[in-house]
């Protein structure tokens, strides 16, 4: 069991660092980050989620609705349940209350589910790899991005006047700005990349391996570049350990799948739906995190901070849940 933690943790942390100590020895400065984080946001991603995706047969998907609808209410659940409380409770801007309910919701099966849940349930892993990175990326991501889109004004965690920026729009202005934000955020790879995989999955259509795997090349790049230019943003801003940073690494680490093992025990269900369940939403938040953070300015010191102490913290609480539900 330690071996399969450390296994998928530790090249994480070890990656995270290696950005700190670049960042610290003056090899690359925060404008490197954003280049890196528009090669992984822009091309990366998109063709990992992609290949990923068009790689599960319709029918394996179709085998699994007590799975989907686990993850869907576990990650769609927590997010706007942080986001309506972030918004409305502390008076959060739009933009902050989105991408903090990222970070709370987000595991990152993308990049780092073949790791840990290849080594614990062998080829079925390709089953709750797929439905976790679907759920996440035709859902959270592209509504954090609009909703980051919309709100582009970079903003600290703690608002100091928050009534102050409701805005002055009127009706019709609102909704040609909607609109035109909304096509915006259409148009982003990350967006309509797994959106095009998923409708070929549905329709049957088979893309050529050899196309897949030549995608796969530069996808198999963005998890290890999104978390060095995470060390590079922590490294030029602080790591930030206060209530905000905690509380949302305790959300993501502990809270998410605890109550997704509460609640299929609940329901009378067991494993391998209960395992597979539980450990795909104790997989630490995704370090796209960061990246949004930085590419829209905003909390970007708490975001890259959340990322590195949610990694750090689940090799603990990873480690418990496996323990769990063995």
């Amino acid at each position: 069991m330690l071996n399969t933690i450390l296994g998928a943790l530790l090249p994480m942390v070890v990656t995270f660092l290696l950005g700190f100590v670049a960042a610290w020895h003056h090899d690359f400065e925060t404008k490197d980050a954003s280049v890196l984080n528009r090669m992984v946001l822009v091309y990366a991603v998109p063709l990992a989620l992609f290949a990923g995706t068009v790689s599960t047969p319709r029918a394996e998907l179709s085998q699994d609705i007590p799975l989907v609808i686990a993850l869907c209410v576990a990650i769609i659940g927590l997010y706007a349940a942080i986001f309506l409380l972030s918004r409305f409770a502390f008076r959060a801007r739009v933009g902050i209350s989105a991408l903090v309910a990222l970070m709370a919701s987000a595991p990152a099966v993308p990049f780092v589910g073949p790791a840990v849940l290849g080594d614990l349930f062998g080829r079925l892993s390709a089953i709750p790899i797929a439905i976790g990175s679907l759920v996440i990326n035709l859902t959270v991501v592209p509504v954090t991005i609009l909703l980051l889109t919309l709100d582009t004004r970079g903003e600290d965690l703690h608002p100091k006047n928050p009534a102050a920026h409701d805005g002055g729009h009127s009706g019709p202005s609102r909704l040609s700005i909607f609109a035109a934000k909304l096509g915006e955020t259409v148009k982003e790879p990350l967006v309509w990349a797994p959106v095009l995989a998923f409708v070929v999955v549905l329709t049957g259509a088979r893309v050529p391996q050899l196309l897949v795997q030549s995608f796969s090349m530069l996808g198999y790049a963005s998890g290890g570049v999104a978390l060095f230019a995470s060390g590079i943003v922590l490294a030029t801003g602080k790591i930030k350990v206060n209530s905000f940073v905690l509380i949302f690494v305790f959300l993501k680490n502990v809270v998410q799948p605890a109550l997704v093992l509460g609640g299929l025990q609940w329901f009378g269900y067991s494993n391998p739906i209960l395992k597979e369940a539980v450990l795909t939403v104790a997989i630490p938040t995704m370090p796209i995190v960061t990246m949004l953070a930085l590419q829209y300015q905003v909390a970007q010191d708490e975001a890259a901070s959340v990322v590195f102490l949610s990694v750090i913290g689940s090799v603990i609480t990873l480690g418990g849940f496996i323990a769990l539900t063995h």
